[in-house]
């Protein structure tokens, strides 16, 4: 049986930023991917966006992570050549009954340490953006855009100069977790076994199924994972915006909010599609066409002006929940020795938005719980 000291299954962004720590840490270190190439998944299937670390608890590991990991992430840009843009974004107020969600917002944001929010007037934003109409926004210069895929480009780089390897097409079938070391059993056109002192389940949207199929975990580790997909569609043409334009946030996401990407094109969403609990791999991405009646009633509360039959169905992705419709947003949870009591075994479950924001301080999170 072949044997490496750390074993990471899932080669998207988190998956690839927590290989990247072990490896710098001087351990060999393999990345099992199941597909043919990395970040297929919720890494590129999201808004591209850097979040500033608005809208969560405070001391939840949400905002802490996000937070952390937004200062992070813009040096690790800077330092590897990673595209992005620092554009800011507004938080938008269209009907009175939302301007105290604003100041509660601004007043959430400062508790997790984001000083830099500047409440505007409606004159102000549109100052700011003249297509824009509101009865007020928060404006976050801190809120940017990057290129996700050469972001996982820069970490997987990183990894490899340091020793670490990605194996694709190697699906992670099962782990069997023992003291002092655990073996995956991978599967692909040659099925093997493997062994490691340390495993990382990074897998998004499989973690609790790869956590079901882990002999030696408690009950109570293996949690119930729900799928909530979100679409988006594109703008025809070129949008008279330069920064993002967000509504106040909705229970299971945040809006459909007007998104930029590097080139300056619009895009719409995500909105909110619960899928079955049953749903399978391979997941249906395909955007109905017909959502997009939604989505200018959503748009229009902030950009009155777009026009009819300007919206096209663009991509979808889907949001790894702990909760399901109606329930209060769940926290990430990084299940580690202290939660599960299997000595070098990590289980990340939920990390949807803001996970891409804080992926390198979620590597530095899983390191501390290994005691790395």
């Amino acid at each position: 049986m072949d044997r490496v000291e750390a074993v990471v299954v899932g080669a998207g962004v988190v998956g690839l930023a927590v290989a990247r720590a072990l490896a710098m840490r001087g351990l060999e270190t393999l990345v099992l991917e199941r597909e043919i190439a990395i970040g297929t998944g919720i890494s590129s299937r999201n808004s591209e966006v850097i979040h500033a670390g608005l809208y969560y608890p405070a001391g939840s590991l949400k905002a802490r992570l996000c937070v952390n990991g937004k200062r992070q992430l813009y040096a690790f840009c800077e330092s590897h050549g990673v595209a992005h843009r620092r554009c800011g974004k507004l938080l938008v107020a269209t009907d009175a009954e939302q301007l105290p969600g604003l100041q509660a917002l601004q007043a959430q944001a400062a508790a997790n340490g984001v000083d830099d929010l500047v409440l505007l007037d409606a004159a102000q934003a549109r100052a700011m953006e003249p297509a824009l109409t509101c009865l007020a926004a928060l404006w976050s210069p801190s809120t940017g855009l990057i290129d996700s895929h050469g972001l996982m480009l820069a970490l997987q780089g990183d990894l490899e100069r340091h020793g670490g390897m990605v194996a694709l097409a190697s699906p992670a079938q099962a782990v069997r977790a023992f003291p002092g070391e655990h073996v995956i059993e991978v599967g692909g056109d040659q099925p093997m076994a493997l062994a490691a002192r340390i495993v990382v389940n990074a897998t998004g949207l499989w973690a609790p199924a790869l956590a079901q199929s882990t002999a030696g975990l408690p009950s109570s580790a293996r949690p119930t994972g729900r799928f909530c997909k979100g679409n988006y569609f594109s703008l025809a043409g070129r949008a008279p915006f330069s920064r993002l334009i967000y509504p106040l946030p909705q229970r299971a996401g945040l809006g459909v909010h007007l998104t930029l990407d590097l080139g300056g094109q619009a895009r719409f969403g995500p909105d909110v599609h619960w899928l079955a609990d049953d749903t399978q791999d391979p997941i249906d991405y395909t955007v109905d066409p017909s959502r997009a009646d939604a989505f200018y009633a959503e748009v229009r509360r902030y950009w009155p002006a777009l026009p009819d039959g300007a919206l096209q169905p663009a991509y979808s992705g889907v949001r790894p929940k702990l909760v399901g419709p109606g329930e209060p947003a769940a926290d990430f949870r990084i299940d580690g020795p202290a939660e599960h009591g299997v000595p070098g075994l990590v289980n990340l479950f939920g990390i949807e938005s803001p996970g891409l924001t804080a992926s390198l301080a979620l590597a530095d999170e899983v390191l501390s719980r290994l005691g790395a």
